[in-house]
């Protein structure tokens, strides 16, 4: 067998570079067009669609926004159309009985009087009971407000002494619960010149109806719905009116956390650097300088003097078993390392706005379909190189290594949505969409990605520093922590602890109602998280050697990807600890999805650990006179 891994050298990183380019370029350009840039004439009618409703504690479990018996325009509801990205984000835009001509105040506007029926009144009541929010948006700027609010009533005694923070009440029977509907919304809106800069919204706890029984006489419950508008002119500009919905996430106490966060990884990798450097080059430098000089001085006797990893040196690149999966999680991994490192940049480049995820769910199907001509070509050019034989089973091992754990849960998730009447299933016309693009784009993409890496000349060859010896060599045997699993939970912990805190605002941002808009900080994070784990994968795949285990290919790729694991564990604290999630729709989209998301994590690390390990593992064996 000849000699070392060419995995791409320059040609393949700079196809890869220029196609990550041109995908970043082509996203940028598509999902910047979709920003709001419309001017208006005073009186002229601005948009304002109703989106959705749910229970605030579950932001996956949304329902159209009529689902609830608000007030409906008189010529009919009609639908906005939608991009796939804010379809997936299970975004109903539909129209509204609210009519907000540009710089008209309105003092007082009733929009409609009903009578409530007790079906009506009991949508409402659970509504209130569940905390339900509704989502408006104005020129294209999100607005929220409650359905209502929930009161308990309190005996005299209680509230008196209450009142005067004078005793705590010993009373714990059960208090009446009264429930009340909010009828009156109350716009603020900004503008600078031509152009809406923000809007907020208010409800009026004056103006309610009690929901919390039918009338005793059996008569209808009634309700007039109203709203009030007030416009402000403001210095702030067009193109700053998207920084009211960043500043929570630039408040001085959380900036303090983020950097406490950056400042806790740093010193995690300059700790293990250190271990690197004072212990594992050490006894290199003592590795290398022993076994060149028995090499000069009595080469006869050599094999009898060699130890550790350099008696391995005729099986260290012996091919693993299973070569078409492996080279399709190598091929995977990159390729989703590549879309990662392409989504930072368009978020940094300020492509993405704060609370429409719908481009950025855009931006991730597009990238991921246009870069599977990058995970066809890596995962072809290895499988030729190890000496694969099935190379079209490879590619479509490359392909089902991403999508098949997201079709699997999406099947799932998608019918408790249906069973459930919410937003967040998919319509068939988007299901088809999407089969559509991963079967005609990305997958033709991974066939000729394959098919490149395959026929170039740098993939015809396995090039290694030390020939591989034809019989393998018999591993010793190994105590308990040297095995699999114990290395797993070490290279897992140091990259995970390098993460956890930054871990807790991308859970509140992704599960939650903040946003999370310092991108910059984000990335730093992605990079030591990189390096953390290339550092820590080097180090147990020098101790696996060292104990003359040479099957370190499939090790390297389980360790570096470990993190994931860790991060799914820390889904269930989450989830119990630090949320208010409940519900079977709301619990399976969060450990389904999360799932996935951490199986794309262990690819991604998992390709991350083994390069790391396969660019050691050439330095120190070419370092040395191995013959």
């Amino acid at each position: 067998m000849s000699g070392a891994l060419k995995l791409p050298k320059t040609p393949g990183r700079a196809m890869a570079m220029g196609i990550a380019v041109v995908t970043l370029a082509l996203l940028s350009v598509c999902v910047s067009a979709g920003k709001g840039n419309q001017k208006y004439k005073v009186h002229e009618d601005v948009p304002l669609f109703a989106n959705k409703v749910g229970p605030f504690n579950n932001p996956s479990e949304t329902y159209q926004y009529y689902s609830l018996p608000f007030c409906k325009p008189k010529d009919g509801a009609k639908y906005k159309p939608e991009s796939l990205g804010e379809v997936v984000d299970a975004n109903r835009l539909v129209s509204s009985v609210y009519n907000i001509p540009f710089r008209t105040d309105i003092e007082y506007e009733v929009i409609c009087s009903e009578e409530l029926t007790p079906k009506q009144l009991k949508k409402f009541r659970n509504a209130v009971a569940r905390d339900y929010y509704f989502q408006l948006f104005y020129d294209g700027l999100p607005i929220w407000g409650f359905v209502g609010k929930m009161e308990k009533e309190k005996d005299n005694i209680h509230a008196e002494f209450e009142d005067l923070h004078l005793v705590e009440s010993k009373y714990n029977g059960p208090r009446m619960e009264h429930y009340f509907l909010f009828t009156h919304l109350h716009f603020d809106i900004l503008y600078n010149d031509d152009r809406v800069i923000e809007v907020s919204l208010s409800t009026d706890p004056t103006q309610v109806v009690d929901i919390t029984e039918s009338n005793v006489d059996g008569s209808l419950t009634k309700a007039e719905f109203s709203f009030s508008v007030k416009w402000r002119s403001t210095k702030i500009e067009f193109e700053d009116r998207m920084l009211k919905y960043r500043r929570y996430q630039f408040l001085p106490q959380h900036l303090e956390i983020h950097w406490f966060s950056i400042i806790n990884s740093l010193i995690t990798v300059l700790l293990l650097v250190a271990f690197l450097a004072t212990i594992l080059l050490k006894i290199l430098r003592k590795d290398f300088a022993r076994y060149n000089t028995v090499m000069q001085e009595e080469e006869e006797d050599y094999e009898e003097d060699e130890t550790g990893w350099k008696l391995v040196h005729g099986d260290v690149f012996r091919f693993p078993k299973n070569k078409s999966l492996f080279s399709a999680f190598i091929g995977a991994g990159t390729q989703i390392y590549v879309v990662v490192i392409i989504i930072f940049m368009l978020a940094m480049l300020d492509v993405f706005y704060p609370y429409n995820r719908g481009a950025f769910y855009t931006a991730a199907i597009f990238a991921l379909c246009l870069t599977s001509i990058i995970g066809g070509y890596v995962s072809g050019s290895l499988n030729r190189q190890m000496e694969g034989e099935r190379w079209a089973g490879t590619m479509v091992l490359t392909m089902l290594c991403i999508v098949a754990p997201f079709i699997l849960v999406f099947c799932f998730n998608n019918s408790v949505a249906w069973a459930y009447g919410s937003t967040a299933a998919f319509p068939f016309g988007t299901i088809m969409i999407i089969v559509a693009i991963w079967l005609f784009v990305a997958f033709p993409l991974t066939l000729l990605g394959g098919i490149i890496g395959k026929n170039r000349e740098s993939s015809a060859e396995f090039d290694a520093p030390c020939r591989t010896n034809k019989y393998e060599r018999e591993i010793p045997t190994l105590p308990w922590y040297r095995t699999t699993v114990p290395q797993m939970i070490i290279a897992g912990f140091l990259p995970f602890s390098a993460i956890y805190i930054e871990l807790y605002y991308v859970f509140a941002s992704v599960w939650g109602h903040k946003m999370y808009t310092v991108f910059s900080i984000l990335f730093i994070v992605f990079l030591i998280l990189t390096l953390v784990t290339g550092f820590i994968t080097i180090a147990l795949t020098y101790f696996q050697l060292s104990v003359e285990d040479h099957r370190w290919w499939w090790r390297s790729v389980l360790c570096g990807g470990s993190t994931a694991a860790f991060i799914y564990s820390y889904c269930f604290y989450y989830f119990h600890a630090r949320s208010e999630m409940d519900g079977l729709l709301q619990t399976s989209f969060f450990f389904g999805y999360m799932f996935c998301v951490c199986w794309v994590f262990f690819l991604m690390l998992g390709a991350v650990g083994w390069r790391a390990s396969l660019w050691f593992i050439r330095k120190i064996y070419r370092a040395i006179k191995a013959e």
